[in-house]
């Protein structure tokens, strides 16, 4: 029910130019947009003729030196606050630890603002970690007894590994999927329909999987390949 839209390079020129005719016509509500596109003079001076009631910086994490998803055009969006000073600011992300929310607070030049904390903790989900003596045993000791039936995501570090973990589970009786970026985008698509669809399906998959997923009964995520930090973990895990 909210007039929303996007600007991103998957539009075509006429399809871009329709959403920013109708933004500039007070028809859209809550616009999305990458900081990069932000950042081009042509927005800012589209931005300049229309009345914006809000700019939302999600992900805020991007812009810490500290963060796991580190990107330098997040940090230039302290701009805003310099070319349009009357137009309030917040600041979103479910992964920042207290070092991290100094530097966002910093580097958007958020001194002055108020700041809400959430705790991340969910009772219902349980966290465990293991030393990996023989991982794919574990891993298969894990599913057989606690999720014999259950869906779930399964991730690796590469697409080789990807795959031969795929095998490897589909070989023990259980439908097992790949997901990662050297599949045609037909067959992530495809993979991600069953497992959105199916019962039982278990994806195995690199990082670039997990976005956008509304799927109410993964039951397990399983990691063969630790993350570089807890923050990076924790924000896997999440999705």
């Amino acid at each position: 029910g909210v007039n929303a839209a996007f600007l991103n390079s998957s539009l075509s020129a006429a399809e871009a130019n329709a959403v920013e005719s109708a933004l500039e016509a007070g028809e859209i509500d809550l616009l999305y947009m990458a900081p990069e596109r932000l950042l081009n003079q042509r927005t800012l001076t589209m931005l300049s003729r229309i009345q914006v009631s809000l700019f939302a910086i999600d992900e805020a994490h991007c812009v810490s030196q500290w963060g796991h998803d580190f990107r330098p055009e997040y940090q230039q969006l302290r701009m805003l606050h310099e070319r349009f000073p009357d137009i309030p600011r917040i600041a979103l992300t479910a992964t920042a630890d207290k070092r991290t929310r100094v530097e966002i607070i910093e580097q958007l030049n958020l001194h002055d603002a108020n700041v809400y904390l959430n705790s991340f903790d969910r009772s219902n989900i349980f966290y465990a970690i293991a030393e990996a003596n023989q991982a794919k045993q574990q891993l298969w000791q894990f599913i057989e007894t606690q999720h014999a039936n259950d869906a779930g995501i399964v991730y690796c570090l590469s697409r080789k590994k990807v795959d031969a973990i795929a095998e490897w589970l589909t070989d023990q009786g259980r439908i097992a999927l790949p997901y990662h970026a050297g599949l045609t985008s037909q067959m992530r698509a495809n993979h991600q329909q069953r497992f959105l669809r199916e019962e039982g399906v278990i994806i195995v998959a690199t990082i670039a999987f997990g976005m956008g997923i509304d799927k109410p009964d993964v039951r397990f995520v399983a990691h063969l390949n630790l993350p570089k930090n807890i923050e990076a973990y924790y924000q896997e895990t999440g999705r």
